[in-house]
């Protein structure tokens, strides 16, 4: 493990934003696969909490991948060139699993302020997806709703995951 935390939160960036790149230029398997690996590393490298980052991490990617589903289904967010699946593609599931470690790490320092989940996470959010749309990994069929809809998804679930992740810490501390 790096000793450092600014070496932690440095690496889990990175971490994060080649994760990121590489799912939504090559959505499939293989990235999903590559993205493992690099949650391995981060587990190896940056967590100092394993076991409850590891139980935060697989709560996070239920809950995305299901918010994911919804705008799948609800026509809010589609795959390019593709039908309509029941559930979220495993590379956009391995994206989850890539941002949650953020929220321990690189981005913690998002929940020092209550109000700022609120204000950061629309925008963001709707903006990871926005650039997922440009670089062709899913389309936005009403790109004003898809990202009003993906803004209005991100002011509930981002918060929610700041107050799990507190709770994981503090329990799974004592």
């Amino acid at each position: 493990m790096i000793q450092s935390k600014t070496g932690r939160n440095t690496l889990n960036f990175v971490l994060f934003q080649a994760g990121w790149l590489l799912c939504v230029l090559y959505p499939g398997h293989a990235a999903a696969a590559v993205a493992v690996v690099i949650l391995a590393l981060h587990m190896l490298w940056v967590s100092t909490r394993r076991r409850s980052e590891f139980l935060f991490i697989a709560i996070g990617i239920v809950l995305g991948s299901l918010l994911d589903s919804l705008w799948l289904q609800a026509g809010i967010l589609a795959l390019e060139g593709a039908e309509t699946p029941p559930f979220a593609p495993i590379w956009l599931i391995a994206i989850w699993g890539l941002f949650m470690t953020t929220l321990c790490h690189s981005l913690s320092w998002v929940a020092q302020r209550a109000w700022l989940p609120y204000v950061l996470a629309p925008p963001a959010g709707s903006f990871a997806y926005w650039s997922a749309s440009k670089l062709g990994a899913v389309t936005l069929p009403d790109q004003t709703i898809s990202l009003l809809a993906i803004a209005a998804g991100w002011l509930v679930l981002f918060p929610l995951l700041l107050l799990i992740r507190k709770h994981l810490t503090l329990r799974l501390a004592s």
